[in-house]
C-alpha cells in the first residue's frame, strides 16, 4: 500500500549553480538543512529545480545529496518524467534506488496522444515502482480531473495529483469532487499562489518555489488551527513577492536562486539558471531588493 499520509509544505528546492554551470554542492546541502530548520514537511526536486536541464548524472549527484543530507527526516519527492514510457521507467527505478519517497511525473507533451495513451504511461511507471506518484497537472501538460481519477483507479500507486494548471480553483473543485472515494489526495502548486483557497477546496497541501518556506509553514499552521484570517494575511503581505516569483520559469530560475543568495542560504555567485533562461535586468533586482527588505528577509 503506497504512503498517502503525505501534507503540508514542501518546497521545490534551487539548484545552486556557478558561473561555469556547475552544482554548488555545499550550498545545496545548506538548502536541505535550512529547509528542515523552518520547518517544511517535505522537499521536491522538480521542474522549478530545473531538473530537466541536468544530466543522469547530476540528476543522481542531486537526489543523493538531498536524501543523504535530509537522512529521512522529511519526504523527499523527485520528478522522474520523460517523453516516453521506457525512459521515465528508468528515472523513477533509479530514483527509487537512491532514496527518493515519492515521484512526480509530467504526462508526456513533446507529441500530442490521446488521453488513453497517457493513461498507459502513467499505470505503466506505476508498475514498475512501488513509490506513490504525484501527478503532475500543468498548463502545458495537462492531468484534466478525469484523467486523474481514471489514473487513481487503474493503479493504487497512482494516488497524488499536483494541480498547477490555471486557473487552478476550479480545477482543484472539479478534482475532489470527482476523486471522492478513490484515495487521490490532492496538492497545490504554481508557487503556492492561492494555497488557502486550495486547502478550501480539497488540497492537503502546497508545493511552492525554494523562498518562502517559512511564511508558507505559517501559513500551514494557521489553517490547520482554524485560523484562516491569520493565513490569509501571511500571504497579502508577501504578496508582492510571489507575484514576482510567478514569472516564467526562465526568469524564474534566477530570481529563486538571487533570493536564496539575499536570504543567505546560497552562496553569492551560486544563483546561476541553466541555459536557455532569460536573466533579469539590474532594475528588476532592485526592485526585489526592495520587497526583501521591506519584509524583512535580507539574511534571514
Amino acid at each position: 500500500m503506497p504512503d498517502r499520509s503525505m501534507k503540508g509544505v514542501y518546497p521545490i528546492l534551487s539548484a545552486p549553480i556557478n558561473a561555469r554551470g556547475q552544482l554548488v554542492v555545499e550550498d545545496l546541502e545548506r538548502q536541505v538543512e535550512w529547509m528542515i530548520d523552518k520547518g517544511v514537511h517535505g522537499v521536491g526536486i522538480a521542474i522549478a529545480t530545473e531538473i530537466y536541464k541536468f544530466t543522469e548524472e547530476e540528476r543522481d549527484l542531486i537526489l543523493t545529496t538531498v536524501v543523504r543530507v535530509n537522512n529521512g527526516r522529511i519526504k523527499v519527492v523527485m520528478n522522474t518524467g520523460g517523453e516516453g514510457t521506457d525512459a521515465a521507467i528508468f528515472l523513477s527505478k533509479r530514483a527509487e534506488e537512491l532514496g527518493a519517497d515519492a515521484l512526480m511525473i509530467r504526462p508526456t507533451s513533446f507529441i500530442p496522444v490521446p488521453t488513453s495513451e497517457n493513461v498507459e504511461y502513467f499505470v505503466k511507471i506505476a508498475e514498475s515502482v512501488s513509490l506513490p506518484i504525484f501527478l503532475q497537472d500543468q498548463g502545458t501538460a495537462q492531468v484534466p480531473p478525469a484523467m486523474a481519477v481514471q489514473c487513481a483507479k487503474r493503479h493504487e500507486n497512482l494516488c497524488y495529483i499536483k494541480v498547477e494548471t490555471p486557473p487552478t480553483l476550479p480545477r482543484m473543485g472539479e478534482t475532489q469532487k470527482l476523486a471522492e472515494g478513490t484515495g487521490l489526495v490532492l496538492f497545490g502548486g504554481a508557487g503556492g499562489a492561492f494555497a488557502v483557497e486550495e486547502f478550501r477546496r480539497g488540497s492537503v497541501g502546497t508545493m511552492p518555489g525554494s523562498t518562502l518556506p517559512d511564511m508558507f509553514v505559517r501559513v500551514w499552521d494557521y489553517y490547520q488551527a482554524g485560523d484562516e484570517d491569520a493565513a490569509e494575511a501571511e500571504m497579502r503581505r508577501h504578496g508582492p513577492l510571489i507575484q514576482v516569483l510567478a514569472q516564467g520559469q526562465g526568469l524564474a530560475g534566477w530570481i529563486y536562486k538571487y533570493i536564496m543568495v539575499r536570504r543567505g542560504v546560497f552562496s553569492p555567485g551560486s544563483d546561476f539558471a541553466r541555459h536557455p533562461a532569460v536573466i533579469p535586468d539590474a532594475q528588476q533586482y532592485r526592485e526585489i531588493d526592495r520587497i526583501l527588505e521591506e519584509l524583512d528577509l535580507v539574511g534571514q
